[in-house]
């Protein structure tokens, strides 16, 4: 007996995949969408440090899966941030990877045929050149980490990123926020837990060696100096909301007593919104009512949004998709976005008018 005979007995197969330098090469990053994604980096940055007193609003599709219809969307927000940017940074929401519960559609990276072929090869192409299109329009962009490895191939093309409620226990997904170049949203438990984004933020903002993989490919111990631009983001948990004044307070307290700076994020989908998109315009409202009326810790707001509300199953014959229309999570149509975004913004020049008089 060998070691042959001990490794990766449920493994079938190793299939190559370029390298990050590779990818990169293949699909560089123009100036102007470097400029696009520093330049979002930094208003995010100034917003957590009360630099900007705009709101952060993160909207966008819960998972791409049809680049042509991401696109659509995505020039609609750019359209839409023009109208609202003196009060609001609106930041795309390109989610590539989805977390499944058990089984399911693992998003556009994983599966970008939508036929279990994953073809992750194709998918990671596919998406880095997807961020690029967005980064040329002007808009900056956000993500999901979920994969460890994929910061390497897309972490120069996005401006904020989210841990996800089940993985910000995650020592690797803290040990990667460590070192990621954006801002990093950690969201509370899947049962309402803050404590666990709280320790989340706490871990990241220190420096880490890890196991990981460098731009040629090759494994390496990834050392990390620490993430100054962790928050919280609330999404309610174990089927409630805690996006309400005594949730948002309590989890302000924790933050204080845990000598953190006080930014908090409210998701308005998932449990806040009993996973209902028709509730999510009544969220948003709450919070920027809690702004308007004073708030210093509510720093931005998430919403899952895409051209059609609702959503459909994958069907066996993909031309049968409904254009612009959500395969995971429902969301929100673009006639409701645009009515949540410009009602908010009318609310916070309101508030602004006021501060300066």
């Amino acid at each position: 007996m060998n070691s042959q005979d001990l490794e990766n007995i449920n493994v079938t197969s190793f299939a190559p995949m370029p390298t990050p330098e590779e990818l990169h090469a293949k699909l560089p990053l123009s100036e102007h969408a470097a400029t696009v994604v520093d330049a979002g980096r930094e208003s995010l940055k100034n917003i957590l440090d009360r630099k900007d007193q705009r709101l952060i609003v993160v909207v966008g599709p819960c998972s791409i899966h049809d680049p042509v219809a991401g696109l659509d969307y995505a020039r609609r927000l750019k359209n839409l941030q023009e109208e609202v940017k003196d009060s609001m940074l609106l930041v795309m929401r390109v989610y590539f990877e989805k977390p499944r519960t058990t089984t399911g559609w693992k998003g556009y990276i994983n599966d970008p045929l939508m036929d279990d072929s994953f073809q992750v090869d194709l998918g990671m192409e596919k998406a880095r050149q997807f961020l690029l299109d967005i980064c040329e329009l002007g808009l900056p962009t956000a993500t999901e980490a979920l994969d460890p490895i994929s910061p390497q191939y897309l972490g120069d093309l996005i401006a904020w990123t989210a841990i996800g409620a089940r993985t910000t226990e995650s020592q690797t997904h803290r040990e990667m926020s460590s070192g990621l170049s954006t801002p990093v949203g950690f969201k509370n438990g899947t049962d309402g837990d803050i404590s666990i984004a709280i320790n989340a933020i706490l871990s990241a903002s220190h420096p880490h060696s890890f196991l990981g993989l460098n731009g040629q490919g090759k494994v390496s111990v990834v050392r990390t100096r620490g993430n100054q631009y962790g928050h919280v983001v609330l999404r309610g948990g174990d089927g409630r909301p805690n996006y309400d004044t005594v949730s948002v307070a309590m989890a302000e307290q924790a933050l204080k007593k845990a000598k953190l700076p006080a930014n908090i994020i409210v998701d308005c989908s998932h449990a806040n919104s009993y996973k209902k998109p028709e509730l999510q315009p009544l969220v948003m409202a709450d919070v920027i009512n809690q702004v308007v009326n004073g708030n210093q810790a509510l720093v931005g707001l998430m919403i899952e949004s895409n051209i059609v509300a609702g959503n459909q199953k994958i069907p066996e014959d993909l031309s049968q998709l409904i254009y612009g229309c959500s395969v995971t999570d429902a969301c929100v149509d673009w006639t409701t976005t645009e009515t949540m975004i410009r009602d908010a913004a009318a609310r916070l020049r309101q508030r602004q008018t006021t501060i300066q008089a």
